[in-house]
């Protein structure tokens, strides 16, 4: 097109196959402004040639003359430049956090079903193209049920189907509907299930599909031409093959033409310079030559240059019925190699010396080879060593090389050719091997990295110079050697499940592994009975304290945020701020009990989360299919006999049971306990699992179902009288439980009315019944219920018995002892009222008058005046060098310091001073700030080494951070830098030691009853050995006073640093001071950036009081986000305390860690262990998850797509969604897949 001058496509987002061809385009411009790998999912096909040179060209993007480009940049081929299509049209783009979906103009993500972009965002409805189907108005995944494909992009329903008119002939049958594809005709190996039918069923043997062309002759030069042939078996005309060009040239037309059987016509190949083989005709029998070419010939070969290999011909039986061969022009195909198709194809004799030229044919092919034969082969799982005669040809410096040839061949059909073509396609892999350097050594290769038990097909080939008469080539190779590689250790099941279908029994299903190495034998079944966990046998069902129900990571606010009340209270009858009351008794000990319970909490989900390893050797889990035990079991039945209500349960590892399981994926499990926790472990075997041992296991937990009446008490329920109008109930625990049995509850009373009692696994265990007391005198009845894991069980048949009433003296006696306790009480009830009336009396005698305290702001208290000590250091052994920057007080300098360090004589130190016009306050306040380090002496904390009060100005002498604040340090390894050192990037292992270190320190401070309050990188100090340290508290503001923010007229906050509770509340904690840590590791991983960016600072107030967390950084590693996001808990309480975040990465810490830091020091000695209060009465009643109120709703996170959690982030044990949504007592379960929750046995006295 000559006079086209650009392309102009500027709303084109998306081509979702193929390249593009664009030449011969003498004026075209603004080629090279188009991102085409914007467009297309690769770009190597793409052929852009011939047109106007884009030297000529100018190609100018809007805006870019005024100086305000319009469009973004992108780098093709290193250079970096703006995109667009035309000088006006800028090319879209859509914003980096849409990944692969589309945008809208206004570069908001559109939904992930569209293609090229829409008009709302996330929004089905709104696309302009679907990425996988449209129907009824949206675009989704996959077609609705009833409905089915058609054309690849849109869903019909089977009327619509049935009424599309066929493009080929009105007589045609019509569409047809298979594998949920409404499809013009029957796919390969199916045909139609009768003459009107709109359904395919399966052809016996090979299905006839014949295709024809109206212009007798197909012309087959590209992989597009040949897709309309996909399927055909029969061809009704020519064939015409010219592909000069492509990529995976080779296995594309076999993938369309090779179910091509029969041809009518004749076979035409020619200029096909891009084919080695016509193996892609891989099922060709037939060439009828019912229409031949001029000369008789149906099959013709002319002019392919690469052309070595025609077919197969020990594999391949094919006919021409009519018509001759010809073959001219084809240097490398071997003379031999047509006469051998004479042969086969029945046409020997046919032909004339002229139809095969035997001078330019096989010219430049080594036809005339000599055999190479293997020596030996060596195999190992994942090794193969082959070795060969050494070849020697005529003139042995014509010897160059040898190339070995291998690829995987599950079938022994293989041929030297398959899925070869001359575009570099080759699915051989190849190895060059040299000469050995003494010739009486035989060649050989080592071939590694190759995949257990598989069948690979070799064969070696002589690269040589030797000619022979004629010019010909020779050369040598060897036949095809197939050999195996040896068995290993197969990989573990997959998808294990587990479900239970009765009270004894878990069915147990899973696939086999997907890398047998092997043959496949038999798998090992095993299967160990879980101890129910120890909570449950120390807790109170009858008490209203709070039972034990995990809390789970629901993404909702804390209850106790939400519920507070933010209005400030009013002490005593005037209206103000007032001070915090001290804490009640009753506080106290609701602390001293949340304090306790959280312990207990923290250990039943490390025990539920956590499998201890089994003490015994790994030779023996590789060989569990060797050993024999005592509760092995072949028909997978084995009786346990441990008593859940065993007070040692607690103790009992139980024993694991086994049982082999032959050719199949599946088996039962029977005589288990009913409704109790198992884990089943499935380790896969192969034929060599005596010498190599099974597969490592796959394991799942599973729950069997409650047995019916498991629960109820067997045997009578009998009583015995006790004095003070009581009796005593006593009856049999049920045998064999579900589970465990929790608590009972009696329903007791006379004729009048009924009442309950509970009793406590606890107390049954103790007396072994239970005591009623304070009955009238009379008859009454009782019934009793058990209560277990899995519900109520049947309330046993009541039982009578009476209350005898008093006799007369009983009562006269009661009357005696009554009557002076109710006088002593009367007496001292007037004394309390006359005491209270006098003092009230006295009280109103005083005046009400108001004191009223004045201060004058120009004086200070005599206790903030700054008095010298120890730490103070005469100004003449000060010098001052050079400035190292500014403080928030003043300008700090680089010094010498004489005699500040013991064993020094001089010291390098950062010397900090007060501005000359300070005041008097201003200084004694820079001194007391300073002050606060004279209190801290750890290694991770920079150091006060002195301070000059006497005279001006004002010093304070602090340890020297040679590398200046983390910060700026961070920034400093970016590559974009300028002053870059030569310091690539820090490693995850340095990442880890820098937060080691800081998290040190801060345990340090935390240790020492210090709350920072401003944690951050630029409050972080780097040492010249690299050390990072806390640095000084409230000196830095002024440098970075921009990632300050001033709420509502108050000082400067970190807002970006804060956690939710401080932003909303003003609270600052050492939770506080963690939720900074994570965000100082975010700083670490990302070099420094700014927290939040694109949000300004009263956004980020809403957003982090609203749930929403930090992106996870580009090529930031796992365990560095996983500990950032424990950090970022929003309950404040489940936050890691900076001791244990240590603990979590302590053996990634440097060994010098050990010697210096807080956490190993005597210091940090744990106190004598308390022993836990666990009693019931003592336990707080708040309950454990947020959900339970209406306000804790799950917070949008419009900036990451987090949610704030109260639970650990992916990776982490995730326990489950919200407890409103499951049954209670889920605890139960241990966290486990494929496991059930457990009703809530409630006591109806509660």
């Amino acid at each position: 097109m000559t006079n086209l001058k650009d392309i102009g496509l500027y709303n084109l987002r998306n081509i979702t196959r193929g390249a593009i061809r664009i030449e011969k385009n003498a004026d075209l411009c603004y080629l090279s402004t188009v991102d085409w790998s914007l467009i297309l999912d690769a770009v190597s096909n793409n052929y852009i040639v011939g047109n106007k040179p884009p030297k000529e060209c100018g190609d100018l993007c809007p805006g870019t003359m005024e100086e305000k480009p319009l469009c973004e940049k992108t780098t093709i081929n290193n250079e970096y430049n703006y995109r667009c299509w035309t000088t006006n049209r800028c090319q879209k783009m859509c914003p980096s956090a849409c990944g692969k979906r589309a945008c809208t103009e206004n570069h908001e993500c559109c939904h992930p079903e569209c293609l090229g972009s829409c008009s709302a965002p996330d929004d089905d409805a709104a696309c302009v193209a679907c990425r996988h189907y449209y129907y009824a108005g949206v675009c989704v995944p996959s077609c609705p049920p009833n409905t089915y494909r058609f054309e690849g992009w849109r869903c019909v329903d089977r009327d619509f189907c049935a009424n599309i008119p066929s493009a080929e002939s009105s007589d045609s049958e019509g569409f047809v509907i298979h594998d949920g594809e409404c499809m013009q005709e029957c796919p390969s190996g199916f045909i139609r299930n009768g003459t009107q039918s709109m359904y395919c069923i399966p052809c016996e043997g090979p299905c006839p599909k014949v295709c024809e062309e109206e212009k007798k002759t197909k012309t087959i030069d590209s992989v597009t031409s040949a897709q309309m042939l996909q399927g055909c078996t029969i061809f009704k005309g020519n064939l015409l093959i010219n592909i000069r060009r492509g990529n995976n040239i080779a296995s594309e037309l076999e993938n369309f033409m090779g179910l091509i059987e029969v041809v009518t016509g004749y076979v035409k190949i020619r200029h096909s310079h891009a084919l080695v083989s016509l193996s892609f005709l891989k099922n060709l029998r037939q060439i009828l030559g019912e229409e031949q070419l001029e000369g008789n010939y149906s099959f013709y070969v002319l002019d392919n240059q690469n052309l070595q290999q025609l077919w197969d011909w020990d594999h391949r039986n094919l006919t021409i019925k009519a018509g001759k061969m010809y073959f001219a022009f084809n240097p490398k195909l071997c003379v031999s190699e047509i006469y051998r198709m004479e042969e086969v194809t029945g046409t020997k004799g046919r032909q004339s010396k002229g139809d095969i030229n035997t001078r330019n044919n096989g010219e430049r092919a080594s036809c005339e080879s000599d055999v190479l034969h293997f020596t030996s082969t060596t195999t190992s799982k994942n090794r193969i060593i082959v070795t060969w005669h050494r070849y020697r040809p005529p003139d042995y410096r014509d010897l160059i090389s040898f190339t070995v040839y291998y690829k995987e061949a599950p079938f022994k059909n293989v041929t030297e050719y398959d899925g070869q073509d001359a575009c570099g396609s080759n699915s051989w892999n190849m190895v060059d091997v040299d000469l050995p350097p003494n010739k009486d050594i035989e060649p050989g290769i080592l071939l590694q990295g190759l995949k257990p038990w598989t069948q690979y097909a070799v064969y070696v080939k002589a690269v040589t110079l030797t000619m022979v008469e004629n010019d010909h080539i020779r050369g040598a190779k060897s036949e095809i050697l197939y050999i195996r590689t040896n068995a290993s250790v197969p990989s573990i099941p997959l998808d294990v499940l587990s479900a239970s279908n009765s009270s004894s029994q878990l069915i147990v299903k899973w696939n086999p592994p997907s890398l047998p190495n092997g043959n496949l034998s038999y798998y090992i079944v095993r299967w160990q009975r879980q101890p129910q966990d120890s909570y449950l046998y120390r807790h109170n069902y009858c008490s209203k304290d709070k039972i034990p129900i995990r809390k789970y990571a629901d993404g909702t606010i804390d209850v106790e945020e939400v519920t507070e009340n933010p209005k400030t209270e009013v002490c005593g009858g005037e209206k103000g701020p007032c001070c915090a009351c001290p804490k009640t008794e009753a506080e106290k000990q609701a602390e001293k009990e949340e304090a306790e319970y959280r312990k207990v909490f923290e250990n039943f989900l490390h025990n539920a989360i956590f499998v201890p390893r089994p003490e015994r050797k790994r030779r023996e889990v590789m060989q569990v299919a060797n050993t024999t035990t005592s509760s092995r079991s072949r028909n997978t039945t084995v009786v346990d006999t441990y008593n859940i209500t065993d007070p040692e349960e607690l103790e009992t590892e139980y024993p694991f049971f086994e049982s082999r399981v032959d050719n199949k994926e599946r088996t039962v499990i029977s005589n288990l306990r009913p409704f109790t926790l198992y884990r089943i472990d499935i380790h896969s075997c192969n034929h060599e699992a005596e010498k190599l041992g099974c597969s490592a296991s796959n394991f799942v937990f599973a729950r069997t179902m409650p047995a019916e009446g498991a629960d109820d008490i067997p045997g009578p329920v009998t009583w015995e009288p006790r004095p003070e109008n009581s009796i005593f109930l006593k009856w049999p625990e049920p045998e064999n439980p579900n589970g465990l049995i929790l608590m009972y509850e009696i329903k007791y009373g006379s004729l009048v009315e009924d009442q309950r009692e509970c009793v406590s696994r606890q107390d049954y265990r103790k007396y072994g019944g239970a005591k009623l007391n304070r009955l009238n005198p009379g008859n009454y009845t009782a019934r009793i219920q058990a209560t277990s894991l899995s519900g109520n069980g049947s309330w046993t048949d009541p039982v009578f018995f009476y209350v005898q009433a008093k006799t007369t003296y009983e009562n006269f006696i009661h009357l005696i002892i009554a009557l002076p306790v109710a006088v002593l009480l009367i007496v001292g009830g007037l004394v309390i009222m006359l005491y209270v009336f006098h003092r009230k009396r006295n009280n109103s005698r005083l005046g009400n008058g108001v004191l009223y305290a004045s201060v004058n702001p120009e004086y200070f208290s005599a206790a903030d005046v700054y008095v010298p000590d120890e730490w103070e250091v005469a100004r003449e052994k000060i010098t001052m060098s050079r400035e190292l920057g500014q403080g928030s007080f003043g300008m700090v300098y680089e010094g010498v310091a004489k005699g500040v360090v013991k064993d020094e004589p001089e010291t390098r130190v950062a010397i900090k001073t007060v501005n000359e016009a300070a005041s008097m306050r201003e200084r004694i306040e820079f001194l007391n700030e300073a002050s606060v380090m004279k209190e801290f002496n750890c290694h991770h904390v920079v150091r006060l080494l002195g301070v000059v009060s006497q005279g001006q100005p004002t010093l304070v002498i602090m340890e020297l951070m040679t590398r200046g604040d983390l910060k700026s340090y961070l920034r400093s390894l970016r590559p974009e830098m300028e002053n870059n050192p030569v310091l690539a990037p820090p490693s995850l292992s340095k990442m880890i030691q820098m937060a080691g270190e800081i998290a040190d320190g801060m345990a340090y401070l935390n240790a020492n009853k210090f709350v920072h309050r401003d944690l951050a990188a630029r409050n972080c100090m780097v040492a010249e050995d690299f050390t990072v340290k806390i640095g000084d508290f409230g000196m830095t503001r002024d440098i970075y006073e921009t990632d300050y923010y001033r709420k509502g007229g108050k000082g400067l906050l970190p807002v970006r640093w804060m956690s939710p509770e401080s932003l909303k509340d003003g609270v600052f904690t050492t939770h506080s001071d963690v939720w900074s840590f994570g965000v100082v590791l975010w700083e670490i991983a990302t070099l420094a950036e700014q927290p939040y960016q694109g949000l300004s600072n009263e956004q980020v107030l809403r957003f982090v009081m609203e749930g929403g967390l930090l992106d996870k950084p580009d090529n930031c590693p796992d365990m560095l986000f996983e500990l950032m996001r424990m950090c970022w808990q929003y309950n404040p309480k489940m936050r890691p305390s900076f001791l244990e975040i240590i603990s979590s990465i302590k053996d990634e810490m440097e060994p010098g860690f050990r010697e210096v830091s807080f956490y190993y020091s005597e210091e940090n000695k744990p106190p004598e262990p308390e022993e836990l209060d666990l009693e019931p009465e003592n336990m707080e009643s708040v309950p454990l998850d947020p959900s339970a109120s209406s306000s804790s709703l799950p917070l949008p996170d419009r900036h990451s797509g987090h949610k704030a959690e109260n639970g650990p982030g992916p990776g982490v044990l995730v326990l489950r969604a919200s407890f409103d949504e499951r049954q209670p007592y889920a605890h139960m379960n241990g966290g486990r897949k494929n496991e059930r929750a457990l009703p809530l046995p409630q006591s109806s006295t509660c």
